[in-house]
């Protein structure tokens, strides 16, 4: 059945929102600065996408701002509302699934019971007529007669509908609970919407219902989202949290967000310029620094170099002049060691390695047109149905389909991670493949990214290819334990250990879930150009638009 159409997409607050404002937000963990300085205004009607690197303090910020952490220093000024929503929902486990929908329509039941209060007071004393009318325009605001038929229409709309109200939260997948969660959020028609991550585990019918409630919208909308298709679709302007890239450009001035308007297209033709023109200031710096050297090393050798012996008629002329000379000298070169000196010290650093994939170690026997792995009415019980498919040695395939159609288990069984039970895999002899999973783990959470680089890549190999080149993995984050690091900065260490000696087939499961946008766009970018057959299994709607090679559809 087909999603009701929902009255939120064509009622909104009456009343006017007052902005979410935050003003020099600080909040430090371990003594490690996250947000250092933040200055944002969201105003009612916009709908802002935030965007900035793994770690970088996204998740943080959003927490803050909806009152859930106490910043350690700055003010917050919020609307009387705030709806958040988290990448985990927080839960009861041994709760009924209906106890998230209670909480949400608490404050419809409340006004409920106040405009019959109001009603009631009305009919004894025409006086009352001025609180009666304020429950009663709240009332049509909040569109409280309609709100058992939005909870529906949202329940349809975000696949789950079917879940009996009793069941335990906690017997329900984590996907279950984000969309009970927002369904819920929705319908409570909060003032202000603060999302994490929205749909990660969200189907296409269910993006385009939340896209339609959050254009209509009329209060402040703070998302922090991957989903590069929904940014474009439904934000009026990104705010990048990532004051390390600014810091080393120049660009903006320098704190910690970055402001751009429009889309996500609008944010990507504003990042080449920006990496066009940082580039041309590191060029144009080097050319003053080497020109200021230049004049050092001329002024120094002036100041130490021979000169011809005075005569005796002229000494006392020549050594007079000599000490002048020598005094100037002296002074040009202090001023060109004071100029190299502040020219070194403010210069720009360069823009961040782009993402690149080295070539197949000299051994591999992979040819463009071998067979590398088939497989022949594949089936795994309660998992994949019956699939044949082919991969050749220069083959690109995508893989799509709904959530629960199995395509993390077709990349297992692909990769022969996952025995079949039924048909049958073949795969050529000495092939090599990896396999980037959605669910990174390490075996030994106390091993650093830059020890793990070198045993997987050789002594040789990391000379040449070092990880810091790679444009992964921060210098900062190279000899810190890997348990340390956050889900998108291990997904990136897990990338880079599959670059150190790139397989024959590399498959990868959702890829760009937990990568920056940037990199997410490289990644895509180099997998063109990878020496070897890819095989990707997404939903990512970004990704998928613009796929031009195979498609396989389970």
């Amino acid at each position: 059945m087909a999603p009701a159409s929902l009255s939120s997409a064509r009622s909104t607050r009456a009343s006017v929102t007052r902005p979410l404002v935050a003003t020099g937000i600080h909040r430090t963990y371990d003594r490690a600065p996250v947000l250092d300085g933040v200055d944002l205004v969201v105003s009612p009607g916009e709908r802002l996408g935030l965007i900035g690197e793994n770690g970088a303090g996204k998740s943080t910020l959003l927490r803050v701002l909806a009152g859930v952490e106490a910043p350690d220093a700055g003010r917050i000024e919020r609307p009387t509302r705030v709806g958040y929503l988290p990448q985990e929902v927080e839960h009861d486990a041994a709760a009924p699934l209906s106890s998230l929908i209670e909480d949400a329509v608490a404050p419809l039941r409340a006004l409920e019971r106040r405009l019959e209060a109001a009603a009631s007071a009305l009919a004894v004393d025409p006086r009352a007529d001025a609180a009666y009318a304020a429950a009663l325009d709240e009332a049509e605001a909040l569109d409280l007669w309609s709100w058992e038929s939005r909870r529906d229409a949202l329940l349809v709309g975000l696949g789950v509908a079917g879940i009996p109200f009793e069941t335990p939260l906690g017997s329900i997948s984590g996907g279950q609970r984000s969309r009970l969660a927002l369904a819920a959020l929705l319908l409570a028609r909060p003032d202000a919407l603060l999302l994490d991550e929205p749909t990660n585990h969200l189907d296409d019918a269910a993006v385009a219902l939340l896209q339609r409630e959050l254009r209509a919208w009329s209060g402040p909308v703070l998302l922090a989202s991957h989903d590069r298709a929904l940014l474009d679709d439904v934000a009026t302007g990104l705010v990048d949290l990532d004051p390390s890239r600014r810091s080393a450009s120049g660009e903006n001035g320098g704190g910690m967000l970055t402001r751009f308007g429009g889309g996500f297209s609008d944010y990507l033709i504003e990042r080449a310029l920006e990496r066009e023109r940082w580039e041309e200031r590191v060029a144009a710096e080097e050319r003053e620094l080497t020109r200021a050297r230049g004049a050092l090393t001329g002024s120094a050798r002036a100041l130490d170099g021979p000169d011809r012996p005075p005569r005796d008629n002229d000494k006392f002329v020549k050594n007079f002049k000599r000490a002048r000379q020598q005094s100037a000298t002296s002074r040009r070169v202090r001023a060109a060691e004071q100029l190299v000196a502040e020219l070194e010290a403010s210069r720009l650093s360069s823009p961040p390695a782009v993402l690149t994939f080295a070539g197949i170690p000299t051994g591999s026997t992979a040819l463009a047109d071998a067979t590398l792995v088939q497989l022949t009415d594949a089936r795994i019980d309660s998992r994949l149905a019956p699939v044949s498919l082919r991969i050749g040695g220069a083959d690109r395939v995508l893989v799509t389909g709904a959530n629960g159609a199995g395509k993390s288990t077709l990349l297992a069984a692909i990769a022969g991670a996952l025995a079949l039970d039924g048909g049958r895999r073949t795969a050529r002899r000495g092939l090599r493949v990896e396999l980037l999973a959605q669910d990174v783990r390490f075996a030994d959470p106390s091993a650093t990214p830059r020890a793990l680089y070198e045993r997987a890549a050789g002594e040789r190999r990391a000379e040449t290819q070092p990880l810091a080149g790679l444009g992964l993995i921060a210098p900062r984050d190279l000899d810190r334990a890997v348990g340390s690091l956050s889900t998108g900065q291990q997904r990136r260490l897990a990338l880079a250990l599959v670059i150190a000696r790139p397989p024959h087939l590399f498959l990868l499961d959702e890829p760009t879930n937990h990568l920056s946008l940037q990199l997410a766009g490289e990644l895509e970018e180099a997998l063109g150009g990878y020496p070897g057959a890819v095989v990707v299994a997404s939903h990512d709607r970004w990704l998928r638009a613009r796929w031009e090679e195979r498609v396989v559809r389970l």
